[in-house]
């Protein structure tokens, strides 16, 4: 990684038509907006991500274009584009077109917690991949947060969890988006995930020979393209506003009552 490498931004700003349950019981229809300390929550990634000096642009990809221009900030290195039906079919799209410079960085509306530091370390971690995607460790998180409810996935003797934090460093990425695409549907269901990658791979995480590391090699060479799992010291990473539990959650980190 050079001095002089920037990062366009691909924040994923969609909602679920009629909502979720999180967004009905708060009376909000577009979950990018749902009120985190007092403001729509997708200004928490944002401006942590334009707190980034390596960030040089940031595409928000929503179905409510015109909503979410009228709350972000004027700043040249934001623009409002419309999203595909799903974050892979976006995602995708956005990979195929010759136009779209590289690297890229992936992250989401409801990471309400995001920091430049976080983003950074990341960074830092992606480098010499196609692809990386950011973990915390079930070890790391119950520390903290001893009863934190999240997707865990089990690799060797280590659980973890996502952190809404995807690199795309080169144009090969789109190897691995087209696999995530045919598992989108499952991608809350670890076991399922893990089987459609490969059975080597599944085997190896249910059996607990295979730690994150080595499962990402193991998959890089069945994809033929490069892959990390980068491993993030703050747990508040990988907690994301994706039910009434994380939404308590996150307001209660922010105001320094968790």
């Amino acid at each position: 990684m050079t001095s002089q490498e920037r990062w366009t931004v691909l924040l994923l700003a969609g909602s679920r038509p009629g909502g979720d349950p999180l967004t009905r019981s708060l009376h909000v229809d577009c979950k990018p907006l749902l009120p985190i300390a007092g403001e729509p929550m997708v200004l928490r990634p944002v401006r942590a991500l334009l707190a980034t000096q390596k960030v040089s642009l940031i595409r928000v990809l929503t179905q409510q274009v015109e909503r979410l221009r009228e709350v972000l900030p004027d700043d040249p290195r934001l623009v409002v584009e419309r999203s595909d039906d799903t974050i892979a079919a976006t995602l995708q799209r956005l990979c195929a077109d010759p136009a779209t410079p590289y690297p890229l960085l992936v992250t989401t509306a409801d990471h309400a917690l995001l920091t430049p530091q976080m983003i950074e370390e990341f960074i830092a971690g992606s480098a010499g991949s196609d692809v990386a995607i950011g973990f915390v460790s079930r070890s790391n998180m119950l520390t903290r947060f001893p009863d934190a409810q999240r997707t865990w996935l089990r690799f060797g003797a280590e659980r973890y969890s996502g952190a809404n934090l995807f690199a795309l460093r080169t144009p090969e990425a789109r190897i691995g988006i087209e696999r995530w695409r045919s598992v989108e549907q499952d991608r809350k269901k670890g076991w399922r995930v893990l089987l459609q990658m490969g059975l080597p791979l599944f085997l190896g995480a249910v059996l607990r020979v295979r730690d994150l590391h080595q499962s990402a090699r193991g998959l890089s060479r069945s994809l033929g393209i490069t892959i990390k799992g980068v491993v993030l010291s703050d747990p508040t990473a990988a907690i994301d506003v994706d039910k009434a539990a994380d939404y308590t959650l996150v307001n209660a980190i922010i105001a320094g009552r968790a």
